[in-house]
């Protein structure tokens, strides 16, 4: 059997956090390239965060991630 390959779009948009027994997947804000002098003080602050993924796509971000 060939080995199964990584979605390689998906490993550079999504970051695996594991511990304790929980699996978490972080990924970047949307719309934090330019554009930004008219978003609000509180929405830039809100962008420099990384942002948690729900359970639910987190089992189809690892479906796309498998050697993760």
């Amino acid at each position: 059997m060939p080995k199964i390959k990584t979605h390689k779009a998906t490993a550079k948009r999504f970051v695996i956090k594991r511990g304790q027994g929980k699996i978490k997947i972080l990924k970047r804000p949307d719309g934090q390239d330019h554009f930004n002098t008219r978003e609000t003080g509180k929405t830039t602050r809100n962008k420099r965060r990384d942002q948690a993924m729900s359970p639910t796509l987190a089992l189809t971000i690892l479906r796309g991630m498998p050697g993760s």
